[in-house]
């Protein structure tokens, strides 16, 4: 994303009691805990798809994405470890960001007036997360609302341009992720795919390795020629990767939105005695609620009194804003996003849907070669397993909406 640290000693504590790398990804437990976020995340982005509509309020997509969450939560992991039950819930709330608006866009209550209704041509980037046991699962998928493409019928020109090159780079970007693969090589590969179409990576964008309790880790990928370079590294075998790409049809800049941000998350290591009551009562439920991944102001008690805490919590550095972020109106933006596991088989994509090329015509193609092998990769990830099936009806309910 534009873009989760937990109580270390509670980390430690855990992990020496079951004698187990909590990192470890080969292991069956940890394994079922990411692919059953994943699944939460790929069943509200599903139920997202189908309801973005013209006419729907963001605001109402954004709470029922985060409703699924919370509700197929309710009945899962409910034992208690050390008498203390299993930390699960909203990993990035649903984020629905709409045309020129490229992320971070979870609008509070107080902002319903400012957020115009969902209208037919939209294109909407929808991103959600979800953590069991503090295990994390990331996605982003973009639609057209109405956009009733078919076989017969495809999406054509940029936008098709914008929508291929973004989802097949980051399809390829995790099919890449096997032990000895570079960062610099995989945004090498990301730009090519841009090249090939005729577009451009988003500025800002980034791929972060992923632990325990931890969104953004220390191995990152910097897809965008203009930013700043990623210190070099190279992923291995065991390990957890936030595949995530932004493309644009014009250039590459962004800036943050004139829209109230909303996002914010704690920052772990800075501590400050505050002196407000209600900057007191946000960083409580903070710490409570939210310790370690990025949060709404609209998911605490009472939105209103929380935003009296704000200021002072984001001056003293207590919390990190997310700003909503927006481009150039005139460019169309497409964003996709995929939690992968780097498996001892094979890269495996736990969170995120395939997309139904045929809806999809380009003048503009990869090499037969890597079309072959993006093909049977995406056969594998969205339709040859357990969760395929939804990854195809979000595609049929795409065409639809």
């Amino acid at each position: 994303s534009f873009h989760f640290y937990r109580n270390s000693s509670i980390m430690a504590e855990q992990a020496s009691a079951a004698k187990i790398d909590p990192n470890d990804v080969t292991n069956d437990e940890i394994r079922r805990k990411y692919s059953e976020s994943g699944r939460i995340v790929n069943l509200a982005l599903t139920g997202i798809i189908k309801m973005c509509v013209p006419g729907s309020s963001v605001l109402d997509l954004c709470k029922f994405g985060d409703s699924v969450v919370h509700q197929s939560l309710e009945n899962i992991y409910k034992e208690q470890v050390k008498g203390k039950p299993i930390s699960k819930g909203l990993a990035f709330p649903t984020s629905l960001s709409v045309n020129h608006c490229i992320a971070n866009n979870s609008p509070m209550e107080s902002d319903i007036r400012a957020q115009p209704p969902i209208a037919k041509g939209d294109m909407v980037k929808i991103e959600i997360g979800c953590h069991i046991d503090g295990y994390i699962a990331l996605a982003a998928h973009t639609i057209t609302v109405g956009g009733n493409y078919s076989a017969e019928s495809p999406c054509k020109g940029k936008e098709a341009d914008v929508v291929l090159a973004c989802y097949k780079a980051a399809v390829l970007a995790a099919l890449s992720l096997k032990p000895n693969q570079t960062n610099s090589k995989i945004a090498e590969m990301v730009n090519e795919v841009a090249n090939v179409y005729g577009v451009s990576v988003v500025s800002g964008t980034k791929m972060h390795q992923m632990k325990r309790f931890v969104i953004n880790g220390s191995k990152t990928i910097v897809p965008c020629k203009e930013d700043p370079k990623a210190e070099n590294c190279t992923f291995e075998e065991k390990e957890v990767v936030a595949v995530n790409v932004i493309i644009s049809t014009g250039g590459f800049k962004t800036k943050a939105g004139e829209q109230t941000t909303s996002i914010y998350k704690r920052t772990v290591d800075k501590t400050y005695r505050l002196k407000m009551n209600a900057s007191k009562n946000l960083l409580q439920q903070v710490n409570l609620k939210y310790p370690t991944v990025p949060f709404s102001i609209r998911n605490l008690d009472d939105e209103k009194h929380a935003k009296l805490g704000l200021k002072e919590c984001i001056s003293h550095e207590l919390l990190e804003p997310y700003p909503v972020i927006v481009g150039n109106p005139k460019h169309l933006f497409a964003h996709f996003q995929f939690t992968v596991l780097m498996l001892p088989e094979g890269p495996s994509i736990v969170a995120g849907l395939g997309l139904d090329g045929v809806m999809y015509s380009s003048e503009m193609a990869l090499s037969e070669e890597t079309n072959a092998e993006l093909k049977e990769f995406e056969d594998k990830m969205f339709y040859g397993k357990k969760g395929g099936e939804s990854a195809k009806s979000s595609n049929e309910m795409e065409t639809g909406a």
